[in-house]
């Protein structure tokens, strides 16, 4: 999430009541956790296991809750509580906004593009040229739309990311800073829901077609020219090649990686990523050449 006014390691201290360890002079050009991080974010850390994984990424500012010794090129803004910290900052870049009519006034829609009875566009989102949005849709704040993308009646893209943190005192959600981008060619089947990313933009490429049902969590990358048949839901955070083709009812873990030309088929479900090119079936989904074999020898089993 890319900051609107950059701000200095230093200024942010003083605003965070923080205590500053490294280059104060480094700027703040974006807030991210950890899975997107560039050179120029701020991202957070308050748990043992990623301490590591933090200090060795590509932000610039980390929010952490303990001192520690900064690596170069970093600044480390030691704070009570990094989490609350984090979120209130993507709260204030990015308050929530009241809609206001079917289509929110700030709302950009292209030539020849038309919305039908009940459906909904929020503050900010950008619809392209030829597109058609389907009965009771909902299009999100901030959303945008490439040319000729469907959308197909009662699907909401851009729903705030299924995201929390658990704490003592119960599990804390996450402010929704990022996007949602549907390439040119994209077609969404009814009652399907697209998740806001957390950070970053949820995207799904060109000439993507998703029939009706289907889930795609916060922060996914989907390809180009894939098929995703009824009741598909991948979880937030995993990034899908090209020309992929899903089968009814699959389901995919989050944080993984799904390589170009995968063929996942019906009901199977994904824990770990997978290499392209191949056909996947069974719970824990394997090349299905082999889980075929698996299920023959069971049966063979069963009538000894």
């Amino acid at each position: 999430m890319r900051l609107r006014q950059p701000i200095t390691a230093a200024q942010l201290t003083k605003q965070l009541n923080a205590t500053l360890l490294g280059d104060g002079d480094l700027l703040v050009t974006g807030i991210n956790e950890i899975h997107h991080v560039e050179e120029g974010d701020l991202t957070f850390v308050d748990f043992h296991k990623y301490y590591g994984v933090a200090l060795a990424s590509a932000a610039s500012v980390i929010l952490i809750d303990q001192a520690r010794p900064c690596p170069p090129n970093k600044a480390l803004l030691i704070v009570a509580e990094p989490f609350r910290c984090y979120d209130g900052l993507v709260r204030a870049e990015r308050p929530e906004r009241h809609w206001h009519g079917t289509v929110d006034p700030s709302a950009t829609i292209g030539d020849g593009s038309w919305v039908a009875p009940g459906a909904i566009v929020g503050p900010g989102a950008i619809i392209g040229d030829s597109c058609r949005i389907n009965a009771n849709a909902v299009i999100g704040e901030g959303v945008v739309l490439e040319d000729g993308v469907v959308i197909g009646a009662g699907s909401i893209i851009g729903e705030e990311g299924f995201y929390f943190k658990k704490t003592d005192e119960g599990y804390l959600t996450w402010r929704s800073g990022g996007g949602v981008l549907l390439e040119t060619g994209v077609e969404i089947g009814a009652n399907c829901t697209i998740a806001r990313g957390i950070s970053s933009i949820t995207t799904i490429g060109r000439g993507t077609k998703l029939d009706a049902q289907v889930q795609i969590g916060h922060d996914c990358r989907i390809g180009k020219h894939c098929l995703m048949a009824a009741q598909v839901g991948i979880a937030g955070n995993t990034t899908v090649g090209d020309w992929c083709i899903f089968q009814g009812q699959v389901g995919i873990a989050q944080n993984l990686t799904i390589g170009d030309r995968t063929i996942i088929l019906a009901k199977s479900g994904v824990s770990k990523s997978l290499e392209g090119g191949k056909e996947y079936f069974g719970y824990p989904a394997q090349e299905a050449r082999t889980a075929f074999k698996d299920i023959a020898v069971l049966r063979r089993l069963r009538k000894k």
